[in-house]
């Protein structure tokens, strides 16, 4: 749907993400980011909260939710990026409530204090080609190992 509420958070998470299969087999994984703005004090050389925690519920879907549960762990500290989702629900009890929650479209660990090992093969289903996805023509110029394309004989820019 164009025109959703794109977010980026950094943030840690609260819990061991939960995954879980819905009854049509999805699997689904939700995990809780919680994000603290802090600002640096100068005059006492110290970071300061500056604002209220974020607490941002996320769900991420299918393969995606299943390299979530195995790879992340409550505390890691991750980046999300997703669309923002308005969902109403009844409780038990008879009221109306509403939520924001984030459909996550990407996410990882977060590489400022800690660093990761990506383990991976090809995708599945998605047919190989340069960093933007597309496969290069039949007989057309070879990609450069920028992944930039290049005819034969084209000189390089010495920048």
């Amino acid at each position: 749907m164009a025109g959703e509420p794109v977010i980026t958070v950094v943030g840690n998470l609260t819990d061991d993400p939960d995954i879980r299969t819905t009854p049509s087999g999805d699997t689904v994984t939700h995990f809780t980011v919680a994000s603290t703005p802090r600002t640096f004090d100068r005059r006492s050389n110290e970071w300061r909260d500056s604002a209220e925690t974020l607490f941002l519920r996320c769900s991420a879907w299918r393969q995606e939710a299943e390299h979530v549960a195995e790879s992340l762990t409550r505390g890691t500290r991750v980046i999300v990026q997703g669309r923002l989702r308005q969902r109403t629900f009844e409780t038990r009890q008879g009221e109306k409530r509403t939520v924001v929650e984030c459909e996550v479209d990407e996410v990882g660990p977060s590489l400022r204090f800690a660093s990761a090992t990506v383990a991976g093969g090809p995708r599945t289903g998605i047919p190989a080609g340069d960093r933007f996805g597309a496969a290069p023509a039949a007989g057309g110029p070879p990609a450069r190992d920028d992944g930039e394309r290049h005819a034969p004989g084209e000189s390089e820019l010495p920048f």
